[in-house]
């Protein structure tokens, strides 16, 4: 079976996330396309950041909304992981990408690649990131039926159920991803520092919005699931299901041998991970249980 590689945020084991460095090293290990988030600034251009700060990411503090294209230039978003950027990869203010800029990256491979755009949305779905965001693709030659953009492929993909239908309105069903997680009260109540009561209610909302996601994969409204690799190890008989039906599973993030070979035995078309390379090698390898 051939497995298709998604490099998480680049090659985000390697470099820091999101970063030129990371993305011309995640082509450079072979990888069948990579996975981005975007945010717009304060001035409307789109930038490839998780985080809705840069507070984690870089050397500066504030919402990325509040600031500038400019203002963040300024900032170093690579020094905290660690690795010099070698040579070639680009200078530290250069390691900051927009939308258009990663499309350039991916332009200059050479040969084809996938681009997996994520939007992030808490309780609330504003359309205006997807907007922005297929307004910037068709500028750049992008075809909306079949997907493509010069040499790239672009998928779309979404944790909230309704970005997920908004977007089924302007972008085929099979480049449409339906992102899901494995919900755990105690891994909700550490992640927003929050009591039992409240964490409860939390986790009572994310899966409820994790069942709407499921019945979108199962409506063939998105074709693509995504579940964690967690989700799929708690939930097996959704993903055999989902691939009955002819749904593609493009699982995430996949970083060890064992994960990888869960993901084989499971009929994963995709995974995305932070080792792009490794992973690589691991699947010219045979793999424990496979």
């Amino acid at each position: 079976m051939n497995v298709q590689i998604y490099a998480h945020r680049g090659s985000s084991a390697a470099f820091a996330e999101h970063t030129r460095a990371a993305y011309l090293q995640a082509i450079d290990d072979g990888a069948d396309g990579v996975e981005c988030d975007l945010h717009l600034t304060a001035d409307g251009h789109l930038v490839l950041l998780h985080d809705d700060d840069v507070d984690r990411t870089s050397d500066g503090t504030g919402a990325v909304a509040e600031l500038t294209l400019a203002q963040l230039r300024g900032l170093d978003f690579a020094s905290w992981h660690g690795a010099p950027i070698p040579p070639g990869y680009g200078t530290i203010p250069e390691q900051l990408l927009t939308l258009p800029e990663l499309l350039d990256v991916l332009a200059g491979a050479g040969r084809p690649l996938g681009l997996a755009i994520e939007f992030k949305y808490g309780a609330d779905f504003d359309p205006g990131l997807v907007d922005a965001a297929l307004d910037t693709l068709r500028l750049r030659g992008w075809d909306p039926e079949t997907s493509v953009a010069g040499n790239t492929s672009v998928s779309f993909m979404s944790f909230h159920p309704g970005a997920v239908q908004y977007l089924a309105e302007h972008v085929p069903a099979a480049v449409l991803c339906q992102l899901l997680e494995e919900v755990d009260v105690a891994e909700v109540r550490e992640e927003l520092d929050v009591g039992a009561a409240v964490g409860h209610a939390a986790a009572f909302l994310l899966r409820r919005a994790m069942a709407a996601g499921e019945k979108l994969i199962d409506d063939g409204v998105a074709r693509l699931a995504g579940p964690g690799v967690e989700y799929l190890r708690a939930n097996p008989g959704n993903g055999e299901r989902w691939v009955r039906a002819g749904r593609t599973l493009r699982v995430w993030t996949v970083d060890t041998a064992e994960d990888l070979a869960l993901c084989v035995a499971a009929g994963v078309a995709e995974v995305t991970t932070n080792r792009p390379r490794e992973i690589r090698e691991l699947l010219g390898a045979p793999l424990d249980g496979v």
